[in-house]
């Protein structure tokens, strides 16, 4: 009975325990958990507070942290920090603060030498010169058609004897070629020798028309024996010695060589069959097949230099003297003809050529030729060319004017234009940049405005300035440098565009010696600051400029720009007389910002760089930063700030940038600026 009264209780013991030692088992964990929570609270108080430091717990993972970030000269893309490898080339990393493609600002970016050497950039410099393009191409010796002949019988006959025996004989002219038996020429000698003795027997009583009946009967007779082939000097001696003859003697009209026999002695022809053919190889033709864009700058009387096949390293030089006025539907070419003078007759036809077309290119494509102004040409053969009228040595006909094939009337210098190699520019549709290297590794993305684009160099009309270093090679990794730091990129090139005419800052104008220019140049130079001023002020008072001054800035800037003036001079009078026809706009707006911006910053720089001899007062560099688009800046003759962007809108808005005087440029000792309310 005791026994089974202690169970209930001990039963009860034994489950308390199992449940204590349960609650032990989860208690502990949680017990090591709410302290790991706590001491990693404690210490981010105590690193909050500045008790401890992170790099004292942190460790080797704190000093990874701030190592600093390393990039691949080639492959911008691999970042990691601390110095390594590239994973996809093997190249050392470098600092990505110092490596290549850190960008500057939104038009730059900055290139490091070791990845400049690695991708094999290469610079020029942009340059005016004598552009002139050389078109090169295949051709073949022709015969002059022009001066070619066949010799043929007038009348029915036998060949009786031939002087010419081979082809290729050389012949002159005036000589025997062949012997013609005829009944039919006899009978007609001697018909006009009995009409002839009749009229010499009529007597003074015949009846005065039938004498002139006769007299026209003589005249017919006579000239059917010329109509039969018979020369003038034929005639007479027949006239002379009385005596028909059977047989007619035919000479060559022209000297030359005989390129064709076309009969044989004994042969029996019929009148206006062909015996002879004769070619006059004095002059050739080489035939040449242009592409229609390259034939549209050749013209009647330009200069081809060829070297023959079977005379290497020989240069001849000849003339166009035809241009087709068609092109070929199956081959898309124009046929272009050049003569040449082989008085020698070391040219033969059927030889092949390589020839080289001179294409002298002007800033707007015009096409000069300092040999051919003011003189005369012959309009067959263009190798004649004279310093006064005459006839053609050749064909007899009258020289022409040169300038009938669009040369100039008095000699002139060709012009310089501003040019680039071709492989600086990046083209993207209707926009086209290059990079300017604007400082050491420092390449900022330009669009340029072009004229004719040749096969090595562009003709650049806008965007750059003479003697500033464009990118010729590596250009396309710049411009990956570009697209990654964000900027404007060959991808979007309108971004650069906007950008670069976004300018809110003045002018940057080295203050460099103002060099006098003395004489007359000096004196149209003043002249051309009077008449930008005068453009100035209409602007200032809200008034379009006349049409004088704005004609009077055009030519006045292509006067100076014939003369010996620096590169940069010329590229501004070029800019000026460019956009001076714009001031005729009748919408001011487009006139202010359109025409009148390009043209003052041109006259900015100009005058910073010459001014007339004369001259003595300082020019004012005036700035506006709120002209829309930026780029605000003008030039001024007094000190009253009048801005010709605005008007009376904003008519005081701007600074004074700076003072260009003749002597040397001083800075002025105080800017206002005035902003609008």
């Amino acid at each position: 009975m005791a026994a089974n009264e202690s169970s209930p209780a001990s039963s009860t013991g034994s489950s308390a325990r199992l449940l204590l030692r349960r609650l032990t088992f989860l208690i502990t964990p949680l017990i090591y958990l709410f302290v790991g929570l706590m001491l990693i609270v404690a210490l981010g108080v105590a690193q909050r507070i500045g008790w401890i430091s992170a790099g004292g717990i942190a460790g080797s993972s704190s000093t990874e942290a701030t190592a600093p970030i390393h990039t691949c000269p080639m492959h911008p893309q691999i970042r990691q920090p601390g110095p390594g490898s590239c994973p996809i080339c093997g190249m050392p990393l470098v600092p990505a603060a110092a490596g290549g493609g850190a960008a500057l600002d939104e038009l730059s970016v900055k290139i490091e030498p070791a990845q400049r050497r690695l991708a094999n950039i290469q610079t020029a410099k942009v340059e005016r010169q004598v552009v002139a393009e050389t078109i090169r191409t295949v051709g073949a010796i022709a015969i002059d058609e022009s001066r070619m002949a066949t010799i043929s019988s007038y009348v029915d006959g036998r060949l009786e004897r031939l002087f010419a025996d081979y082809t290729g004989v050389q012949v002159a002219k005036r000589d025997h070629l062949a012997v013609v038996y005829s009944p039919e020429l006899y009978s007609a000698q001697v018909e006009f020798l009995e009409t002839r003795n009749a009229l010499a027997r009529m007597s003074g009583a015949a009846l005065a028309a039938v004498r002139e009946a006769q007299q026209k009967l003589l005249g017919n007779a006579r000239n059917r024996l010329g109509e039969l082939g018979m020369l003038e000097e034929q005639i007479v001696e027949l006239e002379k010695s009385g005596k028909a003859q059977s047989r007619l003697t035919l000479y060559s009209p022209i000297g030359g060589t005989v390129i064709e026999k076309l009969a044989v002695e004994g042969k029996y022809i019929k009148a206006g069959e062909p015996i002879y053919r004769i070619a006059d190889l004095s002059t050739v033709w080489l035939m040449l097949e242009l592409y229609p864009e390259d034939a549209a700058r050749i013209r009647y009387g330009q200069r081809v230099e060829a070297e023959m096949q079977s005379l290497p390293g020989e240069l001849f030089n000849g003339r166009v003297a035809f241009v087709d006025r068609t092109v070929n539907q199956q081959k898309r070419t124009v046929g272009v003809r050049v003569e040449f003078l082989n008085d020698d007759g070391r040219l033969r036809p059927g030889d092949y050529a390589n020839a080289s077309i001179y294409v002298p290119i002007g800033q707007r494509g015009e096409v000069y030729d300092e040999a051919l102004a003011g003189r005369w040409i012959s309009p067959m053969h263009p190798q004649i060319v004279s310093d006064a009228p005459g006839k053609c040595s050749i064909c007899g006909m009258d020289l022409v004017p040169t300038s009938r094939f669009g040369y100039a009337d008095v000699p002139v210098k060709q012009p310089t234009s501003l040019s680039v190699p071709r492989s600086a520019l990046l083209l993207a549709g209707a926009n086209s940049v290059v990079y300017v290297e604007t400082e050491p590794g420092r390449f900022e993305i330009r669009t340029v405005t072009l004229g004719p684009i040749l096969r090595d160099r562009v003709v650049v009309l806008g965007g750059l300035q003479s003697g500033e270093m464009v990118a010729t090679a590596g250009n396309f990794l710049i411009d990956s440098q570009m697209q990654l730091a964000g900027n404007p990129s060959l991808i979007d090139p309108t971004r650069a565009v906007g950008a670069s005419h976004g300018r809110k800052s003045p002018l940057s104008i080295d203050d460099s010696q103002v060099t006098k220019v003395s004489g007359p140049v000096g004196e149209v130079l003043e002249l051309l600051f009077d008449a930008y001023f005068r453009v100035q002020r209409s602007l200032a008072a809200d008034r379009l400029p006349l049409a004088a001054d704005g004609d009077a800035l055009q030519q006045l800037a292509q006067s100076l720009s014939e003369s010996d003036l620096s590169a940069a001079a010329l590229d501004e009078l070029e800019t000026i007389a460019q956009h001076a026809s714009g001031l005729k706009d009748p919408d001011i707006k487009a006139v202010r910002l359109q025409s009148f911006r390009p043209i003052s910053h041109a006259v900015v720089r100009l005058s910073a760089e010459i001014r007339g001899e004369q001259s003595k007062a300082a020019f004012l560099h005036m700035f506006c930063p709120m002209v829309k688009g930026g780029g605000g800046d003008w030039l001024q003759a007094d000190e009253k700030l009048v801005n010709p962007y605005w008007g009376a809108k904003m008519l005081h808005c701007g600074r004074v940038v700076k003072a260009e005087r003749p002597e040397k440029p001083v800075k002025p000792e105080m800017n206002r600026q005035t902003t609008p309310e």
